[in-house]
């Protein structure tokens, strides 16, 4: 028995080892199918992110849209449809319509005709302009959406990457002070600390416990939240480290520096990538098919002819009769004032809402670059200054309680600035990542799309 006591004991601890029940569910080929782990979170890159964002829901709605618009083009293209015309006049009923077969002996005056409308006015071209500028407009709106989308899948992926890293921070953290728990036990044992002092070292290490779950839920929201905006029905998790590099001296705009020579770079012309958004060009598409509508309209002073030719059959008059007509509307009391009215609003409209979305979109770039310029210099003085004083000031305060040169109070204050202070390091980077991104899918999209499939 004591031989065998020491065996179950061990293989105990062995169960309980991390791992150690699933290598051996692996290894053994009767394993029943009950035990299998769970189904692990998909781990996605930033390109992957943004890739399966660019194909969402929304931007599939914005298609579904474009397809529509480019059916009006077709509907627009296209002249007015003949009229195929018969009749049968002249059917005598006082006397008859005489003996023999209806169509080639009786007295009844038959005729087929055809009529068709000449659109005068250039109406079709112009219908047809109107259209496909709305097709346009369509285009950019495609474009916008899946900018818009992608800018939430970057912002989505950043703060499920920040949650890890704040999981992982506050769980390092919670050791540490559990840790340090136990080291005020072993000195309260020993007569060297007072057990009330022990006691807060133990709610501090409570506390980094309760910070630790908090970040564990706020990271199962940000997943959740980037597998909405990606259209994923899984879990999903942010793999690797894909936080842009900080510049090493982020600066304000220099004018006159070429384009192009930094993720922040503000040297280009502000008005010149407000021009080539897809929101400005969607604005500018609808003002010129609001244009052609116009023109459309006050073409419908320009009457539309109908022309038209039928043959006529009348036994015993003659077999081969022709009518020729024309149809002109007169256009007496009414010149289209409504139409012409109706089409002038929607023109003044379409050029206020372009006046508006240009002011709104150079106002969005020059938010989102100076967003993107603090969020840099935030971030790199926590990176390179305030984040490492604060380690090294939490690591000299450890080693001097350990030694007794250091008081209990400090100790925890140095603790608490560490722990901050990382959080905050944490959500600089954080927001520099989502701002840098934000503003070069606005001014400099291949940058980050180029290597997406």
């Amino acid at each position: 028995m004591s031989i065998r006591h020491p065996c179950i004991l061990l293989c105990a601890l062995a169960c309980a080892l991390p791992g150690w029940s699933q290598t051996r569910a692996s290894d053994s080929p009767a394993a029943p199918a009950a035990t299998a782990p769970a189904a692990v979170a998909a781990q996605w890159t930033l390109a992957q992110a943004l890739a399966a964002a660019r194909d969402n829901s929304d931007v599939i709605q914005s298609r579904q849209a474009l397809a529509a618009a480019r059916a009006d083009v077709l509907s627009a293209d296209h002249a007015p449809l003949p009229v195929f015309s018969s009749k049968a006049t002249s059917m005598d009923l006082q006397h008859g319509l005489g003996p023999g077969n209806v169509l080639t002996r009786k007295r009844i005056d038959k005729s087929v005709g055809i009529d068709w409308t000449w659109e005068r006015g250039n109406k079709r071209e112009l219908r047809t302009q109107a259209a496909q500028r709305a097709a346009d407009a369509a285009q950019a709106d495609v474009e916008d959406t899946q900018t818009q989308q992608l800018q939430a899948a970057l912002a989505a992926y950043y703060d499920l990457l920040a949650a890890q890293e704040r999981v992982r921070e506050t769980a390092e953290i919670e050791r540490s002070m559990g840790e340090l728990a136990r080291l005020a036990d072993r000195r309260v044992k020993a007569g060297d600390l007072s057990a009330q002092d022990a006691a807060r070292t133990r709610i501090e290490a409570e506390r980094a416990r309760a910070d630790t779950q908090a970040a564990t839920q706020l990271q199962e929201q940000a997943a959740l939240a980037l597998a909405q905006v990606t259209a994923s029905s899984l879990a999903v998790q942010a793999g690797g480290t894909d936080w842009p590099a900080l510049p090493a001296q982020p600066t304000a705009a220099t004018p006159g520096a070429a384009p192009g020579s930094g993720p922040l770079d503000g040297g280009g012309d502000l008005g010149a990538w407000a021009e080539a958004r897809a929101d400005v060009r969607a604005a500018i598409a609808r003002v010129q098919s609001a244009q052609a509508a116009l023109d459309n309209a006050s073409a419908l002073r320009k009457s539309d002819w109908t022309v038209g030719a039928s043959v006529d059959h009348y036994p015993g008059t003659s077999n081969r009769l022709l009518e020729v007509r024309v149809q002109i509307p007169l256009q007496w009391g009414y010149q289209f004032q409504g139409e012409i009215g109706r089409a002038q609003a929607e023109l003044t409209r379409a050029q206020d809402a372009l006046d508006n979305t240009r002011r709104l979109a150079l106002l969005d770039l020059q938010h989102l670059q100076q967003a993107a310029l603090s969020a840099a210099r935030r971030a790199a003085s926590y990176d390179e200054g305030v984040l490492p004083r604060a380690r090294q000031v939490a690591q000299s305060a450890e080693l001097a309680y350990r030694k007794g040169a250091m008081p209990l109070t400090d100790l925890l204050d140095a603790q608490r600035t560490l722990r901050a202070t990382a959080l905050e390091a944490l959500s600089a980077r954080a927001d520099y990542a989502k701002a840098q991104g934000a503003w070069l899918l606005r001014t400099q999209p291949q940058t980050l799309l180029g290597s997406l499939p």
